[in-house]
């Protein structure tokens, strides 16, 4: 290392590098730090979504990932329920009865005029 020649300017140098080398290095160790512990909060978030939360005194609880995806389930099994004929009481069996019932109004095109409707005795208001 070279010197300056004079004591006073060397130590300063010396001392100036030292603190500069020792701030760098504690500035990568609290950017890492920080870094793990943010991390680590967004993690623990993941896990309260996905296991759920209980109820404490002034804030609900919520339910977790697989309670939620079950009720989910649930939803889509009543849907399903409707989309296909059964005893009557889905919305398939509503839609073929209204289908049959119009079909019994309206003629196809290719097969013929309509049947004609007498007009009603009183006229129609919008």
């Amino acid at each position: 290392m070279d010197a300056t020649g004079i004591p006073a300017v060397d130590a300063v140098l010396v001392w100036g590098g030292a603190v500069s080398v020792l701030t760098a290095v504690v500035t990568v160790l609290w950017r890492i730090t920080r870094g793990v512990v943010h991390f680590g909060k967004r993690v623990e978030e993941f896990m309260d979504d996905w296991s759920g939360e209980e109820a404490r005194p002034g804030v609900a609880g919520r339910a977790g990932v697989m309670e939620r995806l079950g009720g989910f389930e649930e939803r889509l099994t009543r849907v399903e329920h409707e989309l296909h004929p059964n005893s009557g009481g889905s919305l398939r069996d509503a839609v073929d009865l209204a289908n049959e019932r119009l079909a019994l109004l309206c003629t196809d095109p290719d097969e013929g005029a309509p049947p004609s409707v007498d007009p009603p005795d009183t006229p129609i208001v919008a």
